[in-house]
């Protein structure tokens, strides 16, 4: 079988290019360079980008009404809106208490049902300490709003997705110490995980778990940062594909297009190396992997029971 080749979207020369969500109505992909501090879009229509500026790292996205952004930041939950003139609307929704300084918010995403779930991390990699938790941001229709902590003894928590049904969350932590994905059962009604078991173990494998997404058959594409590849692993944890970019460090993928049938993967480029081998390091790929992905739900700020 051939498998499908990866594309340059954009030579975007990344430092760590994250968190990309696809945007039906725009028809466009956001998402986050972390540490140049911006929320990106490339659009499909035009292949151009946009950039705006944060005062502070922003490390995950999920859609809200009205074109804005709720995002995980270093401090804390914010709320972005992209204007027009290139200014960045930044307003906070909530402040979070790292567990010791030098920590930020890193993988995130919206569940089935609408809640904003994003885990921390401490933003030394070489530290092996295990403070990064995994919280729950909701808010009322009159805007208050609070941070739930869900899970915590993670190092670098990442992979964050949802099945299909809303029912399995799926979870990794990329350090090198851990390199685990786990699957929890989750309860749509009141966004709690239990019953938390591992899914894969990818310490044999080529790659530490980073950013996820979930197909429309419920297969789990993980990316395999230091080997260039995206995982698919069936729902029992059966890999059954792995697909090459030209990088090293592929960050996140994220399903896109006018029929959600473009594997959209973001990737970082490594500061003060010989990126020789790998020019395009930072880089915006696109693969076509034959299956379609799930539209990124909407913050809802009633999430309903179901």
């Amino acid at each position: 079988m051939t498998l499908p080749k990866a594309e340059l979207v954009l030579d975007a020369r990344n430092a760590v290019g994250e968190s990309p969500v696809w945007s039906p109505a725009e028809q466009a992909l956001y998402w986050v360079d972390i540490p140049a501090r911006t929320l990106n879009r490339w659009t499909l229509a035009t292949q151009g980008l946009s950039t705006w500026q944060a005062p502070e790292m922003l490390a995950c996205v999920a859609p809200m009404a009205g074109g804005h952004w709720i995002v995980g930041a270093e401090s804390g939950i914010f709320e972005l809106t992209p204007q027009a003139d290139g200014q960045l609307g930044f307003e906070r929704l909530a402040t979070v208490s790292h567990a010791s300084e030098g920590m930020r918010f890193n993988d995130g995403r919206c569940d089935r049902q609408g809640r904003f779930l994003a885990g921390t991390m401490l933003m030394d990699m070489a530290s092996s300490q295990g403070e990064g938790c995994v919280y729950s941001y909701q808010s009322s229709s009159n805007g208050a709003g609070q941070l739930v902590k869900l899970l915590d003894g993670f190092k670098t928590p990442n992979g964050m997705a949802f099945s299909p049904d809303g029912r399995t969350l799926y979870l990794s932590d990329s350090h090198p110490t851990v390199q685990l994905i786990w699957a929890f059962d989750y309860d749509p009604a009141t966004g709690t995980p239990s019953n938390r078991r591992v899914f894969v173990d990818m310490t044999p494998l080529p790659g530490r778990p980073d950013g996820a997404a979930v197909d429309a058959d419920g297969c789990y594409w993980i990316c395999g940062n230091d080997a260039g590849l995206v995982h698919r692993f069936t729902p029992d944890g059966k890999l059954d594909q792995s697909l090459a970019v030209p990088v090293k460090k592929p960050a996140m993928c994220s399903f896109g297009g006018r029929n959600l049938d473009t594997l959209f993967v973001t990737s970082i480029r490594p500061q003060g190396v010989d990126l020789s081998d790998q020019p395009l390091a930072g880089g915006l790929f696109a693969l076509h992997p034959g299956v379609c992905g799930l539209p990124e739900p909407m913050f809802s700020p009633v999430p309903v029971s179901r």
